[in-house]
């Protein structure tokens, strides 16, 4: 019979004769999962990667200290360079795995000349997770990447490195995907042996400092060392899913955050989260936040804080130590390693015990002469509130009720083509959106009728009973409100002899003053299920107006709406997450005195 040379590959197929073809997107946490199946799957002979030929001897004894990661250092061009072996990174989980089968480990980059600038553009890795590897890589290849005589030349070297591998010998082949056609055109024919470089001088291993890894790594730390706890038991990815991390990280910022400020996470932060990390995932190409987003929207939604929680919990890599000898601890920023990077800038606001210098002729803050002292002066008579923070809550209700008149001043916008008249103003997104047409858009607003009469604003529902005090006031002038709230407990927290400090869990609002009845013991309101219910009963009784504001993470039940239709009253319900949480975090907290005597020495307790 005579021979027909070796076999013709399927199209599209990676493996061609001895040599199978993974391309990597480098880094990413998705690839070194499938790269280490792939491996453990085929067990080949020879694992060869698109790496430098003179790192080989200290990337392989940098694997070796893994989990522990390590810095390649080495002078290059009158500039430093610096490689971070990381466990999640697809390179070295090759090697790593090739190691544990006893496979030959080949680096095929002979370093020819300089490597030249290739597009770096990938889609989100994450998507392996719904559409697998073969639909991937396919979809990337449908549209080629441009191609210098650079990256030929380059392709043509790592090619020369693969053809003297063992002949007899099955070799996986390990190479970005950007790379990989380039690659495989190269190896269709013989190449001639380029002038390569065999070694580096001054090649140091470095061990980098633990607070470093979180600007310099290119998955953030946490993750990776989640990687890194499963990476035995790929068979269940789940265990080490981007989204499960995140909650993960997220949720132990959450505990860290409670304890440090000894505030709490509602539940409508949370939901406002997940939807700002993902639209700043969107707004760059991505599936899943990084670490820089997820800080960025922790600020957003919630403070400085928590958005340095957030980031701690995040780059947490417990396997890293401080010191490694004989190996140097090295701090290194992300601008040293990358030309491109991002900045935020985190202003934590912490009690400090410790003594800080303060302007001469500034009084300090009074303390307790003795354990005690301040409770011993409650006498509880009465309780009353402060009127500055009375002028600030007051303030925050009429913006309250502009807002909810914009929105419903927004909802009756009538919206045509430009005829005649302009109307009350060219509507410019409609406009745009049908440009199209050629034509201009106008918009007419239609005039609201009624005002806005009582303001409830609910920071927590309080399921857990968390907010036990309860009471109701009355304005003391014809500008102030009645008040109704459910808060902590204020003589719990003493800042001041009988002077107590609570956090508001919701409180209702209401114009004119002094025709409110104590709501919490008002036999009208019993079948409300909640605190919040309860006011918001309240609101609909003694608003004098057509419509009630109700601010809150969920809008009430569908049943307030045919409540609220019954005594001619319209609820305006407004997420609470599309008000500013420094403002809310601002009225969150509240003074009670006990008694009218105490306000001539409030002054000197609050700050």
């Amino acid at each position: 019979m005579p021979d027909d040379g070796p076999p013709i590959p399927e199209a599209g197929s990676l493996r061609r004769g001895r040599f199978t073809y993974f391309p990597v997107v480098p880094g990413r946490l998705e690839f070194s999962i499938e790269v280490r199946q792939a491996i453990l799957r085929e067990r080949p002979q020879v694992v060869a990667l698109e790496l430098p030929v003179s790192l080989q001897q200290d990337w392989v004894r940098a694997v070796e200290r893994l989990p522990e990661m390590s810095l390649i250092f080495y002078p290059e061009d009158d500039d430093a360079t610096y490689v971070l072996v990381e466990p999640a990174d697809p390179f070295t989980e090759a090697i790593r795995t090739g190691l544990e089968i006893g496979a030959e480990i080949v680096f095929a980059d002979p370093e020819a000349g300089d490597r030249p600038h290739l597009p770096d553009a990938y889609p989100d890795p994450y998507a392996i997770r719904a559409i697998g590897l073969e639909r991937f890589v396919e979809a990337y290849r449908v549209y080629p990447q441009p191609r210098s005589e650079e990256i030929s030349r380059h392709a043509a070297g790592i090619a020369w490195k693969l053809e003297g591998a063992d002949p007899a010998a099955s070799v996986f082949v390990v190479v970005s995907l950007n790379l990989l056609d380039p690659l495989l055109d190269a190896m269709e024919e013989p190449q001639a042996q380029p002038l390569s470089r065999t070694r580096r001088e001054d090649i140091e291993l470095l061990n980098p400092h633990p607070d470093s890894l979180a600007e310099i790594a290119v998955e953030y730390p946490q993750l990776q060392w989640r990687y890194e706890n499963y990476r035995a038991a790929l068979a269940d990815q789940n265990l080490i899913d981007r989204r499960h991390a995140q909650l993960a990280v997220l949720l132990a910022a959450e505990k860290e955050y409670e304890v440090s400020t000894g505030e709490r996470i509602a539940h409508w932060q949370r939901r406002l989260l997940a939807r700002y990390t993902r639209n700043l995932a969107l707004a760059a190409n991505e599936l899943c936040a990084g670490i820089f987003d997820m800080a960025v929207a922790a600020r957003g939604v919630v403070d400085d804080n928590y958005a340095w929680d957030v980031w701690e919990a995040a780059g947490k890599y417990p396997p890293q130590k401080l010191e490694a000898p004989p190996m140097l601890t090295v701090r290194i920023s992300g601008d040293q390693m990358w030309r491109d990077t991002r900045r935020i800038r985190l202003r934590r606001r912490l009690p400090s015990t410790k003594r800080r210098l303060r302007p001469f002729g500034l009084r300090p803050r009074k303390k307790e002469k003795f354990p005690g002292e301040w409770a011993s002066q409650v006498n509880g008579t009465g309780i009353c509130s402060y009127p500055p923070e009375d002028l600030v809550v007051e303030d925050y209700g009429r913006f309250l009720k502009q807002k909810g008149k914009n929105l419903l001043s927004e909802d009756r916008v009538r919206v045509e083509p430009f005829t005649t008249s302009i109307l009350d103003g060219i509507d410019m997104r409609e406009t745009i959106r049908k440009w199209y047409e050629r034509r201009i858009y106008v918009r007419q607003f239609q005039k609201m009728r009624g005002e806005v009469g009582s303001v409830v604003v609910i920071f927590d529902e309080d399921r857990d009973n968390r907010y036990p005090f309860t009471t109701t006031w009355t304005g003391e002038s014809q500008n102030e409100s009645d008040m109704a709230f459910y808060s902590t407990f204020p003589f719990e927290n003493l800042v001041g002899p009988g002077i107590g400090r609570a956090e508001y869990g919701g409180f209702l609002m209401s114009l004119p003053p002094h025709r409110m009845y104590d709501v919490w013991r008002d036999a009208d309101y019993e079948d409300a299920e909640s605190k919040s219910e309860r006011l918001l009963l309240a609101a609909l009784d003694y608003s004098i107006h057509h419509y009630v504001v109700y601010v809150a993470a969920k809008p009430p039940r569908s049943i307030f709406k045919t409540i609220a239709n019954r005594v001619g009253r319209t609820i305006v319900y407004i997420p609470i997450g599309q008000l500013s949480p420094v403002s809310l975090k601002k009225i969150r907290v509240v003074h009670v005195l006990d008694g009218h005597e105490k306000r001539a020495i409030v002054k000197d307790y609050l700050w």
